[in-house]
């Protein structure tokens, strides 16, 4: 008797490894847009909690962008029932793109709502369709952004409670998954779109770069993602104990010249983002010229006021001390 199709049966293993960690009872939220990545994602997971005892909760986040969001929100919630769902939901949004843009907005907005259910849920936790693609599309973003090797490392295959079971499958393999299991999915006009960078990326960059390098440039993108993130992590584990090295016990959020200045560059500057992050610095906002400014009052200082950041804050060494604080 033949098994499952390939993709099928890759999107199932994936889901497998991934949630390997979690015992009968637990709950799995799944986020579903009504796309082939998800729907795979969706129905993957329920043929899996079938045999591992989970129970699953879809959610589907209506962002109201689209004239007919609200009519794909219902029939999503439709289709994450027949793939045996326990529990569906939907919810809707008001995106403000505001400073963000609308696709940041949009995700932010998302993230809060998934979030929400995951509490109200008890879930375990929340899985995202996200695809070696969109890993590699990723990469691509991070370097055009010149932004470090945060995000070059691409998308984390787990955070808090949040996992991305399917980074190593294409997204031809999730729409491969979805025809073989009789699934028909919605394509967001937003992902069709030349006005979104990602878009672009998508459509016009990736082509011209496996067409004039090879085959095979997604998944090396995405690979190089994998082995920046193991980096990355462990610069973020020394950061975090040089920022508690550098804090100085008689003011709040400061840090202490002195100690800083003992740090290797890459340290320093990381526990200086840090710094800035935890006084409210918006994370979409903090460029690496802030960063480099803070770094100024430690290793340039000659007795300038202060830096202006993002977030109506701004940074100052005063008495041996880097403070940031709010503007008022």
């Amino acid at each position: 008797m033949s098994g499952p199709h390939p993709a099928v049966a890759a999107a199932r293993l994936a889901v497998r490894r991934s949630l390997g960690d979690l015992g009968p009872g637990a709950v799995v939220v799944v986020a579903c847009s009504g796309g082939a990545d998800s729907l795979a994602l969706l129905a993957a997971t329920t043929f899996e909690a079938r045999s591992a005892g989970w129970r699953v909760v879809g959610a589907t986040v209506d962002h109201g962008l689209q004239p007919t969001s609200a009519e794909v929100a219902a029939a999503v919630v439709e289709q994450m029932g027949a793939l045996g769902a326990d529990e569906t939901l939907t919810a809707r949004v008001t995106v403000q793109a505001g400073p963000l843009g609308p696709e940041a907005a949009a995700r932010q907005a998302r993230y809060a709502v998934l979030e929400e259910v995951a509490e109200r849920t008890r879930a375990a936790v929340v899985l995202l369709g996200h695809t070696l693609d969109d890993q590699a599309e990723t990469v691509l973003l991070g370097l055009t952004r010149g932004s470090g090797g945060r995000s070059v490392a691409g998308m984390r295959r787990a955070f808090d409670r949040f996992r991305r079971p399917l980074l190593d499958l294409t997204r031809a393999e999730t729409r491969d998954a979805c025809r073989a299991q009789g699934l028909t999915w919605w394509d967001d006009p937003h992902n069709d779109d030349p006005r979104f960078t990602r878009v672009r990326v998508r459509q016009r960059v990736l082509p011209v770069l496996e067409e004039e390098l090879g085959p095979g440039v997604a998944t090396t993108l995405a690979r190089t993602a994998d082995l920046l993130r193991e980096d990355v992590e462990l610069l973020d584990d020394l950061a975090d104990a040089a920022l508690a090295r550098a804090l100085d016990p008689e003011v709040p959020g400061g840090l202490r010249v002195s100690a800083l200045a003992d740090e290797p560059a890459a340290l320093r500057r990381r526990v200086l983002r840090l710094a800035a992050l935890a006084a409210g610095a918006p994370g979409d906002e903090l460029a690496h010229v802030h960063v480099l400014a803070l770094d100024d009052l430690v290793t340039a200082w000659r007795g300038q006021r202060w830096v202006d950041l993002p977030g109506h804050l701004r940074g100052l060494r005063r008495d041996g001390v880097v403070v940031i604080e709010r503007v008022r």
